[in-house]
């Protein structure tokens, strides 16, 4: 398959895997309504930079092993789960906040390391990754795919990973919705760290198989 074909390919499926509701799609919303555009948009590149961990390893075969092996499975679902979990936990604590702190404090409030942080390690500890990867490249790559091939993929994927939720951001952060939803900007946060909670359990208890 040449480059121009495996990267058709891998923008329809990786744009439809992306829009699919997941956690992703709830810290990107559940950011951007609670705190506005930009950490909105610094979560959507930590979600986007999460995609690197899943390639490197994809190019080094790894995802194979990962997919077939019961063991890492587990590991990578125990610390998937328990990472959403907390999230979830942090979203229902979430206290009652005044408009004006909302508005104009949020940013400050929300260092941006740290909401690229939560970006990244949502995305990078998804126990669905692996098998996901491994399918995906399966169709796409060959034992003769060149190595520049993956590694445009990889970056394209990324790149599509980022515009999507950066699409969610702005569409979120208008002031139509958002005004509607600042004040109860605490709910949001409950409702999705509610989200959260049960997409953790659900991982933790779902089967490796």
């Amino acid at each position: 398959m040449d480059l121009a074909q495996g990267l058709i390919i891998i923008t329809t499926v990786h744009l439809l895997a992306a829009a699919s509701p997941g956690p992703d799609f709830v810290l990107v919303s559940q950011q951007t309504l609670s705190n506005g555009k930009r950490a909105g948009l610094l979560c959507s590149l930590g979600i986007s930079l999460g995609l690197s961990v899943h390639i490197l390893y994809s190019a080094f075969g790894l995802a194979a092993v990962i997919a077939n092996s019961a063991s890492a499975l587990w590991a990578i679902k125990l610390l998937g789960g328990s990472y959403l979990i907390y999230l979830g936990v942090s979203g229902l604590r979430a206290r009652v906040r005044n408009a004006e702190a909302i508005t104009t404090d949020a940013a400050a409030d929300q260092p941006g390391l740290k909401t690229i942080g939560l970006g990244f390690l949502c995305n990078a500890l998804n126990p669905k990754a692996p098998i996901y990867f491994i399918s995906l490249f399966t169709i796409v790559l060959s034992q003769s795919t060149p190595a520049q091939h993956l590694l445009v993929y990889g970056i394209w994927m990324m790149v599509l990973q980022f515009a999507w939720f950066s699409f969610l951001t702005l569409l979120l952060s208008r002031p139509m919705v958002t005004d509607r939803f600042q004040a109860l900007g605490h709910w949001i946060d409950r409702v999705a760290g509610g989200a959260m909670l049960l997409l953790g359990i659900k991982v933790l208890v779902s089967r490796t198989g």
